[in-house]
């Protein structure tokens, strides 16, 4: 009987001389895989990367699971679905059509993992700077028509996991065994102590200065850009904060090339590790993590950042604004509006009672969608889909 679970994942990789190097919480990901799969797990990935901010080097032997790294645009090799059980692929590969219709000539059930909603790849495309606008404009006629192959191909899954509420709520209706997770890296020993949390709210209830924090990519399409603004409008606000940023990209010269204007009170730092350092910083050296992500994908910072005793406060996009709602927590803005953020941390700097209040609830919630319970749930659906349960 079949055993193999094949993923097709649309995560970078670069050959390195004893191996590979990959994106850290892409391994983390597989590994788990392996042990919720009974089963070998093969995974298949495309070269092309220019760089992987966020990566370290393996070898074949330290995955833990098997590896097969092609060319871009290579095609999958003729004996890749032998011995397959199941094939996740994800959807929101330009392949993805042409990838399950191989799975399918051979026989094989496809579950398909979709992130991204159209509305998302079109605002990540117009904020690319490297694009004009004939290019842009070109390349949004051709999103739309990859996305009606997608949506048709989609009806034609054993079933789908969506990541995050905006994917679930554009493409879910109709379909077989549609699933929804909220993807996220926090397990419970990572989640924020009671200990912490009742040292964070005596010190924000003396009225301390408010200690904002922000972590990922920095880049356009995350709203790094609105970072320092947001800054400049709490100070003009009244409101004492300082702001430790960590991350790396192509915004990060800009802002520090802008650090000199805040005194002290913004610091920028390179990349860190997730389990070791940025759990540790967040939970007991900041008190609210500020997000001024515009797009729509299911960022994990969301879920992370509450798991680590944090409120959160962000734009109105439609994952954090239904995440808000769902989680009765943090506070949203108007998309693209800086001063309308920067006015939401000054009502908790006012009201330290319902900063806490918010922090605790979000906690809460992050507890009842940590890793272990989403990925066991994501697990059991696979199962299913493979009729192995």
């Amino acid at each position: 009987m079949p055993q193999t679970l094949l993923l097709c994942a649309p995560a970078p990789v670069q050959d390195t001389p004893t191996g590979y190097r990959l994106d850290v919480k892409f391994v983390e990901g597989m590994r788990a895989h392996r042990r919720g799969w009974s089963g070998p797990v093969h995974c298949v990935l495309w070269r092309g990367a220019d760089a992987i901010p966020f990566g370290a080097d393996y070898t074949p032997g330290d995955l833990g699971f098997d590896l097969t790294v092609l060319d871009r645009g290579a095609p999958l090799p003729d004996d890749v679905f032998q011995g397959t059980a199941l094939v996740l692929l994800s959807a929101d590969m330009r392949e993805f059509v042409a990838l399950a219709a191989a799975a399918r000539d051979a026989v094989v059930p496809v579950v398909a993992g979709l992130e991204y909603t159209l509305e998302t790849r079109i605002r990540t495309l117009w904020l690319d700077p490297g694009l004009g606008l004939a290019r842009r404009v070109l390349r949004t006629a051709r999103l739309w028509r990859g996305e009606r192959a997608m949506a048709e191909t989609l009806r034609r899954v054993a079933g789908v996991q969506f990541n995050g509420f905006p994917a679930y709520d554009a493409h879910a209706r109709g379909l077989l065994r549609p699933f929804l997770y909220l993807d996220n890296r926090m397990t419970p020993a990572l989640m924020a102590t009671p200990d912490e949390m009742v040292s964070r709210a005596d010190r924000l209830r003396a009225g301390a200065p408010l200690r904002l924090i922000h972590s990922g990519r920095l880049e356009p399409m995350k709203g790094a850009q609105d970072l320092l603004p947001v800054m400049r409008a709490l100070a003009a606000l009244g409101v004492d904060a300082t702001l430790d940023i960590y991350g790396a990209g192509s915004l990060a010269a800009d802002i520090r090339a802008g650090l000199d204007a805040f005194d002290g009170r913004v610091r920028l730092h390179g990349p860190v590790d997730f389990e070791t350092e940025l759990v540790p910083i967040s939970r007991t050296q900041a008190d609210v993590f500020l997000s001024c992500h515009r797009q729509s994908d299911p960022s994990c910072t969301y879920l992370e950042a509450m798991g680590c005793g944090l409120a959160m406060v962000g734009y109105a996009n439609r994952m954090w604004a239904r995440l808000s709602a769902e989680s009765r927590s943090g506070q949203v803005a108007p998309l693209g509006k800086v001063r309308a953020l920067a006015e939401c941390l000054a009502a908790w700097d006012r009201d330290r009672a319902a900063l806490v209040a918010s922090a605790e609830t979000g906690l809460l919630y992050a507890r009842q969608h940590d890793f272990p319970t989403e990925f066991d749930a994501r697990m059991a659906h696979l199962r299913d889909c493979a009729g192995r349960d």
